[in-house]
C-alpha cells in the first residue's frame, strides 16, 4: 500500500509542477508527503532561472514555507534538508530511502524535450533508474504558468507480456480503487513493417510465416489481457483491454490521447540501469514528449 510519498525539491517552480499530483494523491491514499531538499555542492548561483537554494537556512525556510500552504492544511507533511553537501543530488535523495521508506517517489522531470534525452543525466534519471521505487515523472507545467492540476480518471497500463511489465498493474489497480478511476490495459502487436532487429530480416525472407505468426501473438494477446481485465473487476475497478497494430510508441502514444488518458504505468526491469532499461524494455519505445505523468514500476525482487 502506498502510504508515504517523497517529493524532492529543489526551489524552483519548475520542480513545484510534481505538487498537485503528490496532494491529489496524498489526500485519496492517506498518505504522509516528505518534502526533501539535497544541498549541493558548489551550486550554481540559479536554477531553471530563479535563485538557488544554497544554504541549509534557506531550504529550511523554503520547505516550511511550502508546507504550509494552504493545499497541505489537510494532509500530514513534513520535511527534511540533506544538509551533507554532494555533488550528486540524486545520490542524496536515494539515500533517504532507508530512513523515510517512501512507497512512492514524485518528482518533476525537469524538460521539455523528448522523454529520451529528458530523462538520460538528469536526477529524474537517476532516481527512476534505482530500481528501488516507484517514481512518478510529472512533465513541468509551460513557462511563468502555474503548476497543472491532477486527477486521475483513467490510467493506462501498457503490456507486453512480459512479466516484468505486469508489475505496474498492482500499483495501478490501488491507485484506480483510491480515486475512483478505470484501468485500461493495451497491448501492441506489430506488424511487418514495424518489427525490428532480426524479427525485421525475418519478415522479409518469410513473410507469410511472420504475418501467421504476429496473427497468432494477437490471438494469444487477447486471451492474455482478458485474463487481466477479470482481475480488475473482482477487484471492483473498471477494467478495459484493447489491441492495436503497429508501433508500439505510436501505439501507446496514440492510445492515451484517445482516452485522455491522465496517467501511463510501466513495469520497468528495475536495477538494469537505465540505458538498458530504456533499450531493452518497453520504455524504450516511448520516446515522445512527456505530455502525460509517467509512473515507472521497478520489478520487485524475489
Amino acid at each position: 500500500m502506498i502510504t508515504h510519498l517523497l517529493v524532492p525539491l529543489d526551489g524552483s517552480r519548475l520542480a513545484e509542477s510534481a505538487l498537485p499530483a503528490a496532494v491529489y494523491l496524498a489526500s485519496r491514499l492517506h498518505a504522509t508527503i516528505t518534502l526533501l531538499h539535497v544541498i549541493e555542492q558548489d551550486p550554481p548561483k540559479t536554477v531553471h532561472g530563479e535563485p538557488h537554494l544554497g544554504s541549509e537556512e534557506e531550504a529550511v525556510r523554503y520547505l516550511d514555507e511550502v508546507a504550509g500552504r494552504e493545499v497541505f492544511s489537510a494532509l500530514a507533511v513534513r520535511s527534511h534538508v540533506h544538509t551533507g553537501k554532494t555533488d550528486d543530488v540524486a545520490k542524496g535523495i536515494l539515500e533517504h530511502l532507508d530512513e523515510f521508506k517512501p512507497d512512492l517517489c514524485v518528482m518533476c522531470t525537469h524538460g521539455r524535450s523528448g522523454l529520451r534525452p529528458l530523462l538520460f543525466g538528469t536526477i529524474a534519471q537517476k532516481v527512476a533508474g534505482s530500481g528501488t521505487l516507484p517514481v512518478m515523472l510529472i512533465p513541468p507545467a509551460p513557462s511563468n504558468a502555474p503548476p497543472q492540476p491532477f486527477a486521475l480518471t483513467t490510467i493506462l497500463v501498457p503490456l507486453d507480456g512480459a512479466p516484468d511489465h505486469e508489475q505496474g498493474l498492482p500499483i495501478a489497480s490501488e491507485l484506480a480503487l483510491a480515486c475512483g478511476a478505470s484501468v485500461h490495459v493495451l497491448l501492441v502487436v506489430p506488424t511487418l513493417g514495424t518489427l525490428s532487429d532480426h524479427h525485421a530480416l525475418t519478415g522479409l525472407l518469410l513473410p507469410g510465416a511472420s504475418k501467421a505468426v504476429l496473427e497468432l501473438s494477437r490471438q494469444e494477446g487477447e486471451a492474455y489481457l482478458k485474463r487481466h481485465v477479470e482481475g480488475l473487476v473482482a477487484a471492483g475497478i473498471r477494467g478495459r483491454a484493447e489491441i492495436c497494430r503497429g508501433d508500439p510508441r505510436k501505439g501507446i502514444a496514440t492510445t492515451a490521447r484517445r482516452l485522455r488518458a491522465d496517467l501511463i504505468v510501466l513495469g520497468t526491469h528495475g536495477r538494469l540501469g537505465m540505458e538498458a532499461f530504456w533499450e531493452g524494455s518497453l520504455c524504450a519505445k516511448i520516446s515522445s514528449r512527456p505530455t502525460l505523468p509517467m509512473l515507472l514500476v521497478p520489478r520487485v525482487p524475489s
